[in-house]
């Protein structure tokens, strides 16, 4: 059953709540209303009906509220009910932004809001079967009748509702803040709601400075268990052998990558500018987004082949007609679909025990991917018995087992490596897997030693330019103990501090997207905020660390000898100034100058490229250079079976617009790039090669050279975008 919960924001909107304070340079609703438009964006997010909010403003010059207007209630003025509970929409955030403004007036109780905000969650479901959440944000400015506030405190009880008291410059010992020069009513009326939480069985209090800066802080969203398997764990065959084992097990994923969010291609038709929120669909599978309406973009593949006797040399080919072809050496081997199943290793679901493996023979870094945990089937003493005995003998054996895992009926076959979780240190008692190599997935090479030199008569060499002295070794040495990160801090007991737990180290790809997305969904004319500090915290050492190894670096430095490599540098117009070593000497005269070359071959294409760049005395021999290139780039695509050269053809084109780009000379790589897009989409260059173009050109960068990237360029950013489509 999904669960359900209520939340009512009871907001003060009132004449003081204008104001900045402390230092801010934003008014005090900007800076309580960070914390609310951030609880309610997600709430948005998770598009889920059993998720309702409620919105209450006082100190409102306008007074909209039932105890109010209907029961004629006295101490409910200039409150009003801004969004009644239910679930939101976009389109009803966005209203509620233009609601939620300072108004002019101050004599609201923020008490009688929260009664207001608890009749609306009674009225909405009066069973107790919801969670059900009042949060009052307020600065403390309004009088507050504090005389009811054992009544007040026994219907929040009643009804079981939580009450969560924000306040902009509360004091809170607990989280270190203290406001300096705090008024006598604010610290009378501050007093009063602590007392009123306190005497709420859920009540919270705090203050808002904690509850921003704990906004950086990413929430990862849980995740329900997912059971992968189910099913009998086998060490050898119980069809078979008596002595076989088997017993009942679920397999569930330990770790399992996350993704972030992925993007749909809409087309958006909106008058009053670009809008982004969440989707709704109608009968016709159009949508509405924000109040702009888009539809899905439906792709369209066709196929066609060379036919002479076609209009256009070319003939349309259904789907059904194709086959698959498999490349074997500079052939291509069809298989119909009446034969797909033969290229198809036919597997039944099972988990197999093949084998054991000590615990010192195996090295970690053949893991493969993510780990599972296998536990006994749920209510199977039989199967708990089984799996536990199992568990200690491969603990008491020092070994880890092998399995051949197949997840269901024509899935993949994995190895696994089964590791024993006897519970002795968390009290669970389980086994953890993770998948094992095939022979084809290992990746053997051999490198040169790092602690000698050997020639090519065979001899060795312990002492060479390339090999480190003793000094630089001492240096190495005394940085990387100096940089020790189990060390670099203590806590108030002087023990060391964990400076990176797993459980604060957040993926910053996910949660910046998520951060853009909710900022731009709240507010899409406003600017997306930097990324939050917690992201960036491992992207660079810690400052107190590199403080205390400055001595070690800087000794490091001297003994390797490290100079600063001048950046590269850009001529004139037509020119590209070459880089001059440090040594100040003329490279090109001691060796004779730079040769001449006529011609650029296929095969050694880029550094011949250069190298007639390099010689080049006048524009003409670099419109001559690039020219070869071209033909070259298009001779890649034109021979290439299939996708094969693409990526050669892509490289030569990459190298040509660096080298263009320190020339300053954009035009003559979009002259080129614009050519070779028509001859691409065309058919010119030997069938369908659409792929090249949007895989390896577009998608690896490779674009029109615009203003942004060189001044002299002529193409705008949205002139290369367009072109790209």
């Amino acid at each position: 059953m999904a669960d359900k919960e209520s939340t009512v924001y009871v907001v003060d909107l009132g004449e003081s709540m204008a104001d900045c304070h402390n230092g801010r340079v934003e008014s005090d609703l900007d800076f309580g209303m960070r914390y609310v438009w951030d609880k309610i964006s997600d709430t948005v997010a998770a598009s889920r009906k059993t998720w309702t909010i409620g919105f209450v403003g006082f100190n409102t010059d306008e007074t909209e509220n039932e105890l109010a207007d209907k029961d004629k209630l006295e101490g409910y003025d200039n409150i009003s009910v801004l969004q009644p509970i239910g679930p939101m929409s976009m389109t009803e955030l966005r209203e509620l932004r233009s609601k939620v403004q300072p108004s002019r007036s101050y004599g609201a109780d923020p008490i009688s809001a929260a009664v207001v905000a608890l009749k609306m969650l009674e009225k909405y479901n009066p069973k107790h079967k919801i969670k059900r959440r009042v949060i009052l944000v307020t600065n403390g400015e309004s009088n507050i009748d504090d005389e009811e506030l054992d009544h007040i405190a026994a219907v929040f009880n009643e009804f079981k509702v939580e009450l969560i008291v924000i306040g902009i410059d509360f004091d809170d010992a607990d989280y270190g803040f203290k406001e300096e020069d705090k008024s006598t009513n604010k610290k009378n009326n501050e007093k009063a709601l602590q007392q009123l939480v306190e005497k709420c069985n859920d009540g919270v209090f705090g203050t808002m400075q904690q509850a921003v800066d704990e906004l950086s802080i990413p929430r990862i969203k849980p995740v329900r268990p997912f059971k992968a398997y189910d099913g009998p764990l086998t060490l050898g065959d119980p069809d078979k052998y008596p002595s076989a084992i088997s017993f009942h097990v679920e397999r569930y994923y330990k770790t399992k990558r996350a993704s972030a969010p992925s993007a749909s291609t809409v087309v958006v038709s909106n008058n009053n500018g670009f809008s982004q929120s969440q989707t709704y669909k109608d009968e016709d599978g159009d949508s509405e987004m924000g109040g702009a309406e888009f539809s899905g973009v439906k792709q369209m593949r066709t196929y066609k082949v060379n036919d002479p006797d076609a209009p256009g040399g070319k003939r349309d080919v259904d789907f059904e007609e194709l086959a698959k072809g498999y490349q074997y050496g500079r052939t291509v081997v069809p298989f119909g679909e009446s034969d797909l199943s033969i290229t198809k290793y036919s597997t039944k679901k099972s988990f197999t025990i093949i084998g054991f493996v000590p615990f010192d023979s195996y090295n970690p870094f053949i893991n493969m991917g993510e780990t599972g945990l296998i536990v006994p089937q749920k209510m199977n003493e039989e199967a708990e018995l089984g799996l536990s005995a199992f568990i200690h003998a491969l603990y008491e054996a020092d070994s880890y087992a092998v399995a051949r895992y197949v997840q269901k009926d024509e899935a993949a076959v994995q190895i696994l490596l089964l590791k024993p979780n006897t519970g002795l240190e968390d009290e669970f008692e389980c086994l953890y897997d993770v998948p094992l190599p095939f022979a084809e997935d290992i990746r053997s090479y051999q490198f040169p030693p790092l602690d000698k030199v050997l020639t090519v008569s065979g001899s060795v060499l312990k002492e060479h330019r390339l090999l480190p002295n003793d000094d630089l070794k001492d240096a190495v040495s005394d940085f990387v103990d100096a940089m020790d990160l189990s060390n670099y801090d203590v806590d108030e007991d002087g023990k060391p501090v964990d400076y990176a737990p797993v459980d604060e180290v957040y993926n910053p790809i996910i949660h910046r997207m998520n951060q853009a997305i909710r900022a731009r969904a709240v507010d899409p004319d406003s600017p997306i905020g930097q990324p939050a500090e917690i992201l960036l915290r491992y992207s660079k050492p810690p400052k107190k660390l590199l403080e205390k190894a400055k001595h070690e670096i800087g000794n490091l430095i001297d003994a390797a000898e490290l100079k600063k490599v001048p950046e590269k540098a850009k001529g004139r117009f037509g020119k590209k100034d070459a880089v001059k070593p440090i040594s100040g000497l003329d490279i090109d005269s001691l060796l004779g100058g730079q040769p001449k070359r006529a011609a650029i071959s296929s095969e050694n294409a880029i550094p011949e490229f250069k190298q007639m760049l390099a010689a080049a005395e006048d524009d003409e021999t670099i419109e001559k250079a690039v020219k070869q290139m071209g033909e070259i780039v298009r001779k890649f695509i034109k021979d290439s079976f299939a996708d094969v050269f693409y990526s050669r053809a892509a490289e030569n084109l990459g190298v040509m617009r660096e080298e263009l780009l320190g020339f300053e000379m954009p035009m003559l790589y979009n002259k080129l790039l614009r050519a070779l897009k028509k001859s691409l989409l065309s058919g010119e260059l030997d069938g369908d090669r659409r792929e090249m173009w949007y895989k390896h050109i577009v998608g690896g960068g490779l674009g029109l050279i615009t203003k942004e990237e060189l001044d002299v360029s002529d193409v705008t950013e949205e002139e290369a975008k367009a072109f790209a489509k």
